[in-house]
């Protein structure tokens, strides 16, 4: 489902539908798809990503349904140049997954910074993603900022 060379998962792989639509995101991210990774979303869906007030989301209130998620995208997932996924830990249960990963962007000029963070991925019975919320620390990945 993921390209190998993008996403290293190491963490439990049991099947679980926040575990997969988790999978199907990282997919699309890595391979720069902007609307096979919306089409993930249900169209009342929100992500915060980081939770809470940070320079991508002023308000803290996150970006809610498909035309602020897509902006999202716009703004700052499609601006990086390369993603690699390091997921070290997974947990699922109930419609919910908690993923604890590496986020390692190449961004345009050839800087680099690596995110460490605990993402949780909420779904509705048909498996789309209804709550994506990325827990991260805008300063520590900042402070991973390297020049190319």
């Amino acid at each position: 489902m993921t390209d190998s060379s993008a996403v290293t998962w190491e963490a439990p792989d049991a099947d679980h539908p926040a575990r997969r639509a988790a999978r199907a995101s990282m997919a699309a991210v890595t391979a720069g798809r902007r609307a096979d990774w919306l089409a993930l979303f249900a169209p009342d869906a929100v992500v915060e990503d980081p939770v809470g007030p940070s320079p991508l989301d002023p308000e803290g209130r996150g970006h809610r349904g498909h035309d602020e998620i897509g902006r999202f995208w716009d703004s700052h997932i499609g601006t990086v140049r390369e993603y690699r996924f390091h997921v070290r830990d997974s947990f699922a249960n109930g419609p919910c997954c908690a993923n604890v990963a590496s986020i390692a962007m190449t961004l345009d000029g050839g800087a680099t910074m690596t995110v460490d963070c605990v993402i949780v991925y909420t779904v509705d019975t048909a498996g789309a993603i209804t709550s994506l919320r990325a827990h991260w620390e805008p300063d520590r990945a900042m402070a991973t900022l390297t020049a190319p």
